[in-house]
């Protein structure tokens, strides 16, 4: 029988805690009323439910000025944010302002705004450095006086970089100009204390930090204003119509939780697995090239690029044993727009590889993974 394949991809998504499934289980067939509802008992306790979550989220993530909207996800989350944000902007001023964003951008972001330049907006997209960050002189020269959104992941999702928020934040807001920061990779990884300041509006995915799929969170500055994409009901303060999912809410609420209270000491776990699988494979191969900073680096995350080798030979002869990516999840098996945009060519890009450590990952997969990978690289050169 084929052994298991080792699983080395968890920025992709990640299994539910125990302890999010079990907060989940009364919601399924127990206590199942509409929360939207206030016409009886049940529907009103299941409204209480609800924003006791939305307190409880605001509690683990110290937010004092940002509204709480329940989305589908990390995706609908960006398009809320971008098209809702840009549309409101022209609905209020009557004309068309300029966006800036990174190429290395999610497809979830770069879309929308490839959407609002059809509708007569104008987006800058930045080159990253060669180590996939942000330089700031480039980010202040293509500032605009119509200048009025910005849209900078928080960490990358392919190969990990942290951007310098922070400093994008401060510039953002001595030109009183939006900023939006999709941080889907990042609760759980890094230390969020400050989302209140970072960014007027975040994006948060359940499926990536141990909770349900199709549930996310978009934080927004309390006076901002969004054109709503979906209409037919006023749910989330008018935001976002129709019947909101209580048990994948109630289980995204422990997710946060869990992330939160346990972020430093997974953190040193991530670090330790992944600084092991990266010195192995250094020390055992030749020809390998990491993408991406790694002193401004999420602690799970290692993308490389495997010299001389067909990458299609490489990813089929792995797939087997090994589950890893050569980039996003949305990518459809197409070559890394993130890497190419760092300067890898078509070829290389190919050839490169994104792994994730995850909180099942042991020291033991990390062995055989060094192993089967020298052996596949040794085996197609």
């Amino acid at each position: 029988m084929l052994s298991t394949p080792i699983l080395l991809d968890y920025q992709s998504s990640t299994p539910c805690l125990e302890d999010v499934v079990n907060a989940m289980a009364p919601y399924w067939s127990e206590i199942f009323s509409n929360p939207s509802s206030k016409s009886n008992l049940a529907s009103i306790n299941a409204s209480a439910i609800l924003e006791v979550s939305r307190e409880k989220i605001q509690e683990y993530l110290f937010l004092k000025k940002k509204k709480v909207i329940f989305t589908s996800g990390a995706t609908e989350s960006n398009n809320l944010a971008l098209l809702g944000f840009a549309r409101n902007f022209y609905k209020e001023k009557e004309k068309y302002g300029h966006i800036i964003t990174l190429k290395t951008e999610h497809k979830a972001v770069l879309e929308p705004l490839d959407q609002l330049k059809k509708e007569g907006f104008q987006v800058t997209e930045i080159t990253p450095n060669k180590d996939g960050l942000i330089s700031e002189a480039k980010f202040i020269s293509c500032i605009r006086d119509d200048t009025f959104l910005v849209s900078i992941m928080m960490a990358n999702n392919e190969i990990g970089v942290i951007q310098p928020l922070q400093k994008i934040s401060q510039i953002c807001r001595s030109r009183e100009i939006t900023l939006h920061s999709d941080c889907a990779q990042c609760l759980g990884f890094l230390e969020l204390d400050s989302l209140d300041s970072v960014a007027n509006m975040l994006t948060i995915s359940s499926h990536k930090i141990y909770g349900p799929k199709g549930v996310g969170l978009l934080l927004i500055d309390k006076d901002i204003e969004l054109q709503p994409l979906i209409l037919g009901g006023g749910q989330e303060f008018g935001l976002r119509s129709g019947t909101l999912p209580l048990p994948l809410i109630v289980g995204f609420t422990k997710a946060i939780e869990i992330a939160v209270l346990n972020q430093k000491k997974n953190t040193e776990k991530f670090i330790f697995h992944r600084n092991n699988l990266l010195n192995g494979l250094l020390a055992n191969n030749s020809g390998l090239e990491i993408n991406g900073s790694m002193q401004e680096r999420l602690p799970h995350n290692l993308n490389l690029t495997v010299l001389d080798v067909n990458g299609s030979k490489l990813h089929k002869s792995l797939k087997s044993k090994i589950i890893c990516s050569s980039g996003s999840a949305c990518s459809n098996g197409k070559p890394s727009h993130v890497l190419l945009a760092l300067g890898r060519s078509f070829k290389e890009a190919e050839a490169s590889l994104r792994f994730s450590i995850g909180l099942k990952t042991t020291s033991k997969d990390i062995e055989k993974s060094i192993q089967i990978i020298t052996d596949t690289i040794k085996s197609l050169r």
